[in-house]
């Protein structure tokens, strides 16, 4: 059950995210203003806002950013000059369908896509003592390599707080989640589905397909409530 909750979750959170597949990971890209900065190090958190969230990297020196991103290529190919190539929209949405990912090694420009960057902005709000930058940069490119991807639990800011912090977490993750016991506590949820259900049984006649959902749903959120 718990599996399939979190399934439904992530697959919900996906797509208002995605807002319809409009452009949120890429924007329409402008020229880089971030060049290669001197004053980025080697071990150096990066990151840049997108429409709804904000996509994390870690610097691994000479304008080069580690990343996860979720990618569905490395599943139908093992071409690298087909993989290599900045990651798509569709192949981005794909990827989270599919739950895969890659920890890929691109360019600072490739990186931004036109947004400015934060560099190790998070440092101020994590209670965990930051690694030697050397050290940073390792982990990082321990990991580059295709990986199991999970949008809350195994993000891309799971992986720069690891290789950063040495604990995975996503202040994101937290907010969203944080957001859905909100909306379950709420016991008006409880009646809005149970009039959804009886809405749907309505118009699609009395059977265990309708019926069950209806009393179910309802029934969990009280209990959870």
């Amino acid at each position: 059950m718990l599996d399939s909750l979190t399934f439904l979750f992530e697959k919900f959170f996906l797509f208002s995210n995605f807002n319809l597949f409009k452009s949120i990971w890429q924007p329409e890209k402008e020229e880089c203003a971030v060049k290669c900065h001197p004053a980025l190090r080697r071990g150096d958190l990066l990151e840049v806002q997108r429409t709804l969230f904000i996509h994390y990297g870690i610097y691994l020196g000479e304008n080069r950013v580690a990343h996860l991103m979720p990618d569905i290529m490395p599943l139908l190919t093992s071409n690298k000059q087909h993989i290599k190539p900045v990651v798509t929209n569709k192949r981005l949405i794909l990827g989270c369908m599919y739950r895969l990912a890659s920890i890929r090694v691109d360019s600072v420009e490739d990186f931004a896509y036109g947004a400015p960057i934060l560099t190790n902005d998070m440092d101020k709000k994590m209670k965990c003592q930051v690694l030697a930058n050397e050290e940073v940069a390792r982990r990082a490119e321990k990991l580059v390599g295709d990986i199991p991807y999970s949008l809350l639990w195994n993000n891309c800011e799971h992986f720069v707080t690891y290789c950063r912090y040495g604990t995975p977490v996503s202040e994101q993750t937290d907010k969203f989640c944080n957001c859905l016991k909100s909306i379950i506590r709420d016991q008006r949820s409880v009646a809005l589905t149970i009039g959804m259900g009886v809405m749907y049984i309505l118009c699609f006649g009395l059977a265990p397909s309708t019926t069950l959902p209806t009393i179910l749903i309802p029934f969990i959120l009280w209990m959870a409530g």
